[in-house]
């Protein structure tokens, strides 16, 4: 039994067949976690769709309204790079109550996991990149909203830039926003982060850790965040298809330690969605978010958690 819960709905696959985003990835890690008996029945939660007072928190009522009534213009379908449909959006919606629901319980447990959630490219107005609803922001602003949490921080480790991410928490001190991403890939416009880490095609381990913990610490200790949430993408790997960094499965798990173990030895409960994944051979892409659990487990056993319910 884990120290901490995992977030999963069976709603979260999509089956999309030959898509290059492999949404059955979710229930495959679901899978290996039981089969390697890293978790048990009992450490899964499952989500409620978000709400839509908690989405128009972050979104626009124009957006949502054509997102749920299957209204949206076929250039807004083209931008979101994926098949619209009606699971389609059930899945973004159980996603940000994913999401919501990991905030909460990080808050209490010091560690939570959504298997699904990440989708860091969907912007108040338009969804992009795979992304129709940003779970992150969502989640955020709804604990926000009930005093729970006053300052955040979003440690985006995707392969890809975080741009709606930028884009929202723009021009909000209380949101701490940290990307490292390869530069010469996806999106092409990328909105300023409060730090930016950008790296050359081809990045390894050893460049990709040391960049990334000059960033993390000092800026853990500066915003001093009530909550951390985690982007933990598997697409940094150097088999990605949709990735040009050079990251190995233990450069990946080594990144997993120095995330959650300098959160958690400051104090801060990190949420984590576990964000992109294409890697050539799909068991690649289930190993490494399987490793991202292993490693929290670790972690969080090392460290310790006095266990709070949040006032």
């Amino acid at each position: 039994m884990l120290p901490y819960k995992l977030v999963y709905h069976s709603g979260y696959d999509l089956n999309l067949g030959d898509h290059v985003f492999p949404t059955q990835k979710y229930r495959l890690v679901r899978e290996r976690l039981l089969e390697e008996r890293i978790a048990a029945e009992e450490d899964f939660v499952e989500p409620e769709p978000s709400p839509e007072e908690d989405l128009l928190r972050v979104h626009e009522p124009g957006w949502i309204r054509r997102l749920k009534t299957g209204t949206l213009s076929f250039s807004e379908i083209l931008r979101l790079e994926m098949p619209y449909s009606r699971d389609m959006v059930r899945a973004c919606l159980l996603a940000a109550g994913g999401t919501t629901l990991a905030a909460r319980r990080a808050l209490r447990d010091g560690v939570c996991i959504n298997l699904g959630g990440g989708f860091h490219h969907a912007f108040p107005g338009h969804g992009e990149g795979f992304c129709a609803i940003h779970d992150i922001a969502v989640a955020i602003r709804r604990w926000q909203a009930e005093g729970l949490v006053e300052r955040a921080m979003i440690v985006d480790c995707d392969v890809h830039h975080g741009n709606g991410t930028a884009a929202i928490f723009a021009h909000d001190p209380r949101v701490f926003t940290l990307s490292i991403h390869q530069f010469n890939n996806y999106p092409a416009h990328k909105p300023a982060s409060d730090v930016d880490i950008h790296l050359a095609d081809e990045t390894g381990n050893e460049e990709y850790l040391a960049r990334l913990r000059a960033a993390c610490v000092p800026a853990l200790s500066r915003h001093r965040p009530h909550l951390m949430v985690y982007v933990a993408g598997a697409d940094p790997y150097y088999q990605d298809q949709l990735g040009g960094l050079s990251l190995n499965l233990e450069g990946l798990r080594a990144r997993d330690r120095l995330v959650l173990a300098s959160a958690l030895m400051a104090r801060i409960p990190v949420a984590v969605v576990l964000a992109g994944g294409y890697a050539v051979e799909l068991e690649d892409t289930v190993t490494i978010h399987v490793n991202t659990a292993r490693v929290a487990r670790d972690v969080l056993e090392r460290v310790g958690w006095n266990r709070r319910e949040p006032s």
